[in-house]
């Protein structure tokens, strides 16, 4: 067909999963656990394998999860937004026929288990299905633009949380809830300004490290203590924590799907347990809420 084109093309290796040990160099029974699942895609000039079936563009996917392990082996992975830097930015340096990529790293939990009170030397636990994430897309004379993540973390409170005043028609049938029990899975994003090299992004390592544990604390601290109007409101105070505390971030999204739990009306065998008498409540799946907002930062503006 002569009226239609490739627009956009890339391709590369998904759910490469490795696990770095750390050993002290004194004490090599010190140890320390790193686990990562690791998406790279390359861009470049690689239209003719899909238009013309020239395979001679292509750098095999199993090649670069290879790539994936040696870089593993020859650089720290930790934190991922390095790592992601450092993959990323491996290929357009070793092939001119690839000019960026994007790569994506997740770092799974391992908390060290504490024995008798102090933690263990090379014992560890996952004490939670929450993920660190690091997305970096790189290209040749233009930079790193790295947005960092926070995935999966559940969190419920049990009181504290009321959602009143909402538009009510013919299709209406939930009423005011003046206290109601607030459980969500938080996906949280932000986006960096713009990294001009590597060295820019080695430079930036401690922050990346606050920043998570910023964005984690300002999310639960939240959370928890927020008199909640709405989700939606919630989660504009969440992003307004964090933009006012890292400078270097320049947006900030969450999504945050409704986690429901609905009381269960016994009145019809004589017992209470609606409003004040709630006690027992009814997990529901579907259909859920799905709550998501992206706050950026204005140029020049002070916070």
């Amino acid at each position: 067909m002569t009226d239609v084109y490739l627009s956009a093309a890339a391709y590369g290796k998904d759910k490469v999963k490795l696990l770095k040990v750390h050993k002290d160099a004194k004490d090599p029974k010190k140890q320390s656990v790193v686990e990562l699942t690791v998406q790279i895609l390359l861009e470049g000039a690689i239209e003719t394998s899909y238009t013309k079936a020239d395979n001679s563009v292509v750098v095999a996917t199993d090649s670069m999860k290879n790539t994936v392990f040696y870089l593993a082996k020859k650089n720290p992975v930790s934190p991922p937004e390095l790592f992601a830097s450092i993959v990323a930015s491996h290929f357009p340096a070793t092939y001119k026929h690839i000019s960026g990529a994007k790569c994506t790293v997740i770092q799974h939990k391992w908390t060290r288990i504490t024995v008798n009170g102090q933690p263990h030397e090379h014992s560890f636990l996952r004490d939670g299905e929450d993920t660190r994430i690091a997305k970096v897309h790189f290209q040749r004379n233009k930079g790193f633009k790295i947005t960092s993540g926070l995935e999966n973390l559940l969190v419920l409170k049990s009181t504290g949380s009321a959602f009143y005043g909402h538009v009510k028609d013919k299709f209406t049938t939930l009423p005011d809830v003046y206290d109601r029990i607030f459980s969500t899975e938080v996906t949280a994003h932000y986006g960096w300004r713009l990294f001009k090299d590597i060295h820019d992004v080695r430079r930036t390592v401690a922050t990346f490290d606050a920043a998570f544990e910023g964005v984690k604390d300002a999310t639960l601290s939240t959370f928890a203590t927020d008199d909640s109007a709405s989700v939606q409101a919630t989660l504009y105070k969440m992003t307004q924590i964090i933009l006012r505390k890292f400078r270097d971030i320049d947006d900030v999204s969450y999504a945050l799907p409704n986690k429901h739990y609905f009381q269960i009306d016994m009145s019809y065998i004589g017992t209470k347990n609606t409003g004040a008498d709630a006690e027992v409540y009814r997990p529901e799946a579907y259909p859920a809420g799905y709550i998501t907002a992206t706050v950026s930062r204005k140029a020049k503006s002070v916070l």
